[in-house]
């Protein structure tokens, strides 16, 4: 079959990988795909948002099944616009995408539905949340209501610092119209794992665990990115808080959005709290996570393409999901800058280096191809996170070491990575 997947990132590439390999696939486009992407598949050059012209270009090219992964697109309904001209669809609809385009609206349905998270309070209005903020005790938890990059959420240790949020994300509209609604919430503390799971919006099927590391800086510090590294499966995901998640989360969701009529079909990712009171859930997202998929996917036993195809035509309940008894870390090359301002356009040196590299992985994040002098092409750095190096080992501990010394067989001007990736793995 002719399949199409759109996105041109990290989490793409690592979905890119999977497909190619299925015998399911006859052809592989990506739109617009990106220069590590663009070796498995077709790239054309539609973006993520355009619609028609993504279903006209996937109707002239007779696509049979398409994969929508980034966040945007699925806010913005472009699965509604393949599924709307008959063509088969993985990812959400539009008003299923709303658990991770709208944070008041997740906090509502947890709220409604006994879904353990945090309490909270939402607002429209700056000065009452300024005025909410004197009656609750520090740290305060902002989050900005809709879609930011993975980058609108603020952990303030005092109020001074939870004022300017409110005025960085209400009033001076940092994170654009995302903040036009603003969610202050309890904070909570313990261990961070997310767990990503499959749906064909009656069945469930998670995956194994993962954790990201989402500061920009060693021992998690600086500002908050798209994510420097994730590391899978969690140590801290035991059986016993699976099957909490498992009754009290995950089905529990999947139930509460199709009593909503909005039946969900994709990619779930569950961002939980590990807290001394049990497993708290501190966001939803409605694909699949980046870098959670670049160290989740390489260890799916199972064909990709059949399992998605199974969420979309609602046959979930026959697949046996499996996953690989090992472990897998992936460090995020970034240019340094990031997440603020950074130069691009830099050559990649040692890309070959992974070529026939069994249990090695680049997955490409910010790249893209340049034309030199002589004409021949190279690949640039064209993003804050330019490269997700994952490497497998039969442990953790062996599977991050594996990365950090596959980090250096890559190369170029202004790389920038953290180098704790993982580090609590090693203290277990």
């Amino acid at each position: 079959m002719k399949i199409m997947i759109v996105g041109g990132g990290g989490r793409e590439h690592a979905i890119a990988w999977a497909v190619a390999k299925s015998p399911l696939c006859d052809k592989l486009y990506a739109a617009p795909g990106n220069a590590g992407i663009s070796e498995l598949a077709e790239c054309v050059d539609i973006s993520v948002m355009d619609a028609p012209k993504l279903v006209e270009f996937a109707k002239a090219n007779e696509v049979d099944f398409v994969i929508v992964a980034p966040d945007d697109p699925l806010a913005a309904g472009v699965a509604d616009a393949f599924l709307d001209e008959g063509i088969k669809t993985f990812g959400p609809r539009k008003n299923a995408a709303i658990i991770e385009a709208s944070k008041a609206f997740s906090k509502d349905l947890m709220k409604k539905y006994d879904i353990p998270s945090a309490a909270y309070e939402t607002f429209d209005d700056a000065d009452k949340a300024l005025a909410y903020l004197e009656t609750i005790k520090p740290p305060y938890v902002l989050k900005a209501d809709g879609l930011a990059l993975g980058k609108g959420v603020l952990i303030c240790q005092n109020l001074e610092e939870a004022k300017d949020g409110i005025k960085e994300i209400m009033i001076d509209k940092k994170f654009g119209d995302a903040g036009d609604k603003l969610v202050i919430e309890e904070f909570m503390t313990g261990r961070e794992v997310s767990v990503l799971c499959f749906s064909d919006g009656k069945t469930i099927l998670p995956m194994t665990s993962a954790q990201d590391h989402k500061r920009a800086g060693d021992g998690d510090t600086g500002l908050n990115t798209g994510g420097m590294g994730t590391f899978s499966p969690s140590p801290f995901y035991t059986d016993e808080v699976a099957k909490f998640c498992e009754e009290n989360v995950y089905q529990r969701t999947i139930d509460a959005m199709a009593a909503e009529g909005r039946e969900f079909k994709g990619v779930l990712f569950c961002g939980l709290m590990l807290t001394e009171n049990g497993p708290r859930v501190l966001e939803f997202n409605a694909r699949f996570g980046d870098p959670e998929a670049q160290v989740v996917i390489p260890r799916l036993k199972n064909d990709i393409v059949e399992v998605m195809l199974a969420c979309a035509d609602g046959t979930l309940d026959k697949i046996n999901l499996e996953f690989e008894d090992n472990a897998a870390v992936c460090v995020m090359l970034a240019s340094d800058g990031y997440p603020v301002s950074y130069k691009k356009g830099f050559e990649i040196r040692g890309l070959d280096s992974f070529k026939n590299k069994d249990g090695y992985y680049v997955f490409h994040s910010g790249t893209k191809f340049a034309e030199k002098e002589d004409g021949s092409k190279v690949v640039v750095t064209n993003g804050g996170r330019v490269l997700g190096v994952t490497a497998l080992g039969k442990d953790l501990i062996e599977a991050r070491a594996n990365a950090y010394k596959a980090t250096e067989l890559i190369d170029f001007d202004n790389k920038y990575m953290r180098h704790d990736i993982g580090k609590a793995i090693d203290e277990q």
